[in-house]
């Protein structure tokens, strides 16, 4: 009897240790193709400001984050399949997001912009850009609203997996024009070497149905008690001192918008 019960009390041991562990893990997908905000080092390992961010809000919420890298256009069928638990990836808080999955608080704000040869005029997108290639993102909110507003004034749409793929293309001239965030843009291509000869061009691109109010992280829908936390864990590092540091590790202004 007392081999019996000291086998049970191992098992609900393990059984404790386990439940234990999994609530101190969070799953978190990301595309590693978005500098400054994530990229990979040159021995493969993920950094940048979304990256650092994470970090810092799983260090709050006490949990060990699990960093899950793939294609921007996977991370929500990842989050609805239950293979990660969060995306924090510079995805913007749209109400056309927002039918499918749930979000934090926003947790930076930036506004669009074309890229283009430097000495381009762009007044007014919808006619000076007739006639001529954009690249956007795959299933990001600038291939929306590109879509809508790009394509049926003669635009041409041309779709990437990643950012970084339709930069290539811009210099290799099979591109006019990209339209990314303004900060990916400059910091992850006009200020490169790659970027030489080209600038930001034309308005900034703020429309709210499209860009949202500010990236926030993503949760399954229905899950308001990842978001609470991660809420809780966003006014945290901003109350610390902590989301400033990070901040100013990769940018020279505030991110965090208004």
């Amino acid at each position: 009897m007392k081999k019996i019960a000291l086998l049970g009390a191992v098992a609900l041991t393990v059984i404790s240790t386990y439940g234990v562990a999994e609530e101190q893990t969070l799953r978190i997908g990301i595309e590693a193709a978005y500098p400054p905000f994530a990229s990979k080092t040159a021995d493969g390992a993920i950094t940048g400001f979304d990256y650092d961010i994470g970090n810092a809000l799983c260090e709050k919420m006490k949990v060990k984050c699990v960093w899950t890298e793939q294609q921007f256009d996977g991370l929500i069928p990842s989050l609805k399949v239950r293979k990660i638990d969060a995306i924090l990836s510079s995805m913007s808080i749209t109400a056309d997001r927002l039918k499918s999955v749930d979000f934090s608080k926003k947790y930076y704000h930036t506004p669009g912009k074309l890229a283009m040869k430097a000495g381009t005029v762009i007044n007014d997108p919808l006619v000076d850009l007739k006639g001529k290639r954009v690249g956007v993102q795959r299933a990001s909110t600038y291939d929306r609203y590109a879509t809508d507003n790009f394509a049926p004034a003669g635009i041409e749409i041309v779709r990437y997996g990643s950012q970084s793929e339709a930069f290539l293309d811009l210099t290799s001239g099979r591109l006019d024009a990209t339209l990314a965030d303004i900060v990916n843009t400059d910091e992850g291509f006009i200020k490169t070497d790659a970027g030489k000869g080209f600038a930001l061009v034309g308005p900034d691109f703020t429309d709210s149905k499209y860009f949202g109010n500010g990236a926030g992280i993503a949760v399954r829908k229905g899950d308001s008690a990842t978001a609470e936390k991660l809420n809780a864990a966003i006014d945290a590092v901003r109350a610390d001192g902590t989301y400033q540091k990070i901040q100013n590790k990769y940018f020279s202004f505030d991110i965090y918008g208004g």
